[in-house]
């Protein structure tokens, strides 16, 4: 047996240190905390990141260029200008704009939007719709259903 593998005892607990007990105690008068400041304080210090009042990393971070959002929603975008070439009555859906040759690449959902005119009526069935877009929709005489 050697000296490194002298263990305490299962369960027992070292005592604490007793500090502020005076002089001869080793731990009295300040406590090893110093004479004054925050940390010297009883109660808490300080909660981990924090940098005194000026804005932490964790927080400035975020704010550079090129910092990526995480879990971003990407969709395949589509205005309603670009279907005007379609059909009359036809359904409209990722695939058959696929078909159609208007969206060349799946990059998602579709997502319909509102820039330009449509005087055809149409069934688009998309995940997406923003609000101009449902409106000149319909206004054509078309259905719009969120898939």
């Amino acid at each position: 047996m050697k000296i490194t593998d002298v263990q305490p005892k299962k369960g027992s607990k070292k005592r604490g240190r007793r500090v502020g007990r005076g002089i001869a105690a080793g731990q009295g008068a300040s406590c090893g905390f110093g004479m004054r400041g925050q940390k010297s304080r009883s109660g808490s210090g300080t909660r981990p990141g924090f940098e005194g009042g000026q804005m932490p990393l964790y927080r400035r971070v975020p704010k550079l260029k090129h910092f990526p959002l995480i879990n971003r929603q990407a969709y395949t975008i589509v205005n309603v200008g670009s279907l005007a070439d379609l059909a009359a009555g036809s359904t409209v859906t990722l695939a058959s704009l696929m078909e159609a040759g208007i969206v060349t690449t799946n990059d998602g959902p579709l997502k319909l939007l509102g820039g330009g005119d449509l005087s055809v009526k149409l069934t688009v069935e998309a995940a997406r719709f923003t609000a101009t877009a449902k409106q000149k929709i319909e206004a054509a005489g078309g259905t719009c259903t969120v898939v």
